[in-house]
């Protein structure tokens, strides 16, 4: 089946705007494919305003989120991958959804004795907890 993720980052877009919050994204910058300004990034991750007050032109497929967005009053062209997403929210209340690092293949079969002994049961290794951070 395909990633739910970017289903679920527009279902959540529409409910926090159209209940008059203003909508961020958490991203992970180290994520291939992933194009924001340099120097606003910190730990490797960035919080996006996508209120449709604050970007043009944003587009959300099943690839990525797009759009033109102002940093430090210049213009920049945006692209998100969809598994970049970290996390959607309202700024106001913090209503919204943090998802788990996707679990990439492997380069090769070498970790088949692994799979063996865990059974179809068993979870990926995560990365780690996705974290947000205050912002003021």
């Amino acid at each position: 089946m395909t990633s739910s993720r970017p289903y679920l980052v527009r279902a959540l877009y529409e409910w926090i705007v159209d209940n008059d919050c203003t909508p961020h994204l958490l991203v992970n910058t180290e994520h291939p494919g992933v194009r924001v300004p340099e120097g606003f990034a910190s730990d490797g991750q960035i919080v996006l305003n996508v209120a449709p007050s604050a970007v043009r032109n944003l587009d959300m497929d099943h690839q990525a989120v797009s759009f033109e967005g102002r940093f430090g009053g210049v213009p920049h062209s945006l692209h998100v991958p969809a598994a970049a997403v970290m996390a959607i929210y309202a700024r106001e209340n913090g209503q919204g959804m943090v998802f788990e690092a996707e679990p990439t293949p492997p380069d090769d079969g070498s970790s088949s004795d692994d799979s063996a002994e865990s059974g179809p049961s068993s979870r990926p290794p995560s990365a780690g907890r996705p974290s947000l951070k205050v912002v003021k």
